[in-house]
């Protein structure tokens, strides 16, 4: 039923419990393959700044720690963060003998993940939801909202505990 699974990830405490309910849906198909994808996007919460700050100029009272060379590591060591993140759940993938991949790319979460799943053929996509609500989803937006309604395939939304 699902032969193409692609989980959505990112760096909360939800990925784990994403990640597990992809495995599991993965274990009871036939022949199955993973795609694991982790956007690198401003809007992860803890990534760095989403525009290269050249904040000295515009605000001096942040003092010198907002450098774009400081930027530029800050943002190194969130990409490299990523890049462990999906080798670690990959290589729990294969200890099962399920066929798995990788990605990382930038952008907009939401477009990018329909985009890959799109190209990728998913037959569904798992995502988790962070939980927000009211102002904070509007302001903030809604990943795993904007795959649900934008996704040409199905969408397995995993909630926070």
């Amino acid at each position: 039923m699902y032969q193409k699974i692609l989980i959505a990830l990112d760096m909360s405490d939800i990925a784990e419990t994403v990640f597990n309910h992809g495995l599991s849906l993965a274990q009871q198909e036939q022949n199955p393959q993973l795609l694991l994808l982790h956007i690198l996007s401003g809007e992860e919460e803890n990534s760095p700044l989403p525009i290269p700050p050249d904040l000295k100029e515009m605000y001096p009272a942040a003092g010198n720690d907002l450098t774009l060379e400081t930027w530029k590591e800050q943002w190194e060591t969130f990409e490299q963060s990523g890049i462990k993140m999906l080798e670690s759940y990959q290589n729990k993938a294969k200890e099962t003998d399920i066929r798995t991949e990788f990605q990382q790319i930038y952008g907009n979460p939401g477009s990018r993940i329909c985009k890959i799943a799109n190209e990728w053929h998913a037959d569904v996509i798992v995502i988790g939801h962070r939980g927000l609500s009211g102002l904070k989803e509007f302001f903030l937006g809604s990943v795993s909202n904007y795959v649900l309604h934008h996704a040409h395939c199905s969408v397995l939304i995993v909630q926070p505990n």
